[in-house]
């Protein structure tokens, strides 16, 4: 997987692929949440923060990503990459089988490519983290947009996965959570348009899903 990092390749390879869910800072809310998805039947994670592990080969860069399901969709999430020692922070999307979701919130991850912007930056210390901005737009339409100051912080995030799952050796990506949708539906769309804002750099990742023929 390449990445660019101002003029530099980084060519990563990645050991580790983890999608982290229900990473909001505001406790009372993420249980709220969680109590909204189990009504529509997506089981309750066994922790909070969840941490789901996933093949890296998921990963891609590409600007098409082919689904079996008619029901996928995406979000906008800071992505951490930890590369030979070093963390950036890059932009992608937890495209997810939503009929799947309703068995097997894990399986449901595992059915989709994990889609990511190849462009990352410097991972900020945790006092810049709650100015960056995120949004997202499906098929033209605004999806998300706000500010990471709603998510766990990078060390507390990381360190809770350490807890959790011990010393992942290598390099690693992690997928570090999202925002809630501004209308409160997942929509089945097929043109995703993310972006980060950090500083004065925008990180996008633009991608389609396409069906894969049965």
């Amino acid at each position: 997987m390449r990445l660019h990092l101002n003029g530099d390749v980084l060519d990563c390879a990645p050991r580790h692929l983890i999608v982290a869910g229900y990473t909001g800072r505001d406790e009372r809310a993420t249980r709220a949440h969680i109590e909204e998805l189990a009504a529509i039947g997506v089981p309750e994670p066994p922790t909070v923060p969840a941490f789901y592990r996933l093949d890296p080969a998921l990963l891609t860069t590409e600007p098409a990503i082919a689904v079996d399901g008619g029901n996928t969709s995406g979000e906008v999430e800071p992505v951490l990459i930890r590369h030979r020692g070093r963390h950036y922070l890059g932009v992608g999307s937890d495209h997810t089988d939503r009929d799947i979701e309703r068995a097997d919130v894990g399986a449901a991850k595992a059915a989709c490519p994990k889609p990511l912007g190849d462009r990352v930056v410097a991972l900020p210390d945790d006092t810049s983290w709650d100015a960056i901005r995120v949004e997202s737009s499906v098929d033209g339409r605004r999806y998300q947009s706000g500010r990471l100051s709603a998510l766990r912080t990078p060390a507390d995030l990381l360190g809770r996965l350490a807890g959790a799952l011990g010393d992942l050796d290598g390099d690693l990506v992690v997928f570090a959570g999202t925002l809630p949708l501004l209308d409160g539906a997942f929509v089945p769309g097929s043109r995703w348009r993310l972006a980060l804002t950090v500083d004065t750099t925008t990180l996008t990742c633009h991608y389609e899903t396409k069906r894969r023929a049965s």
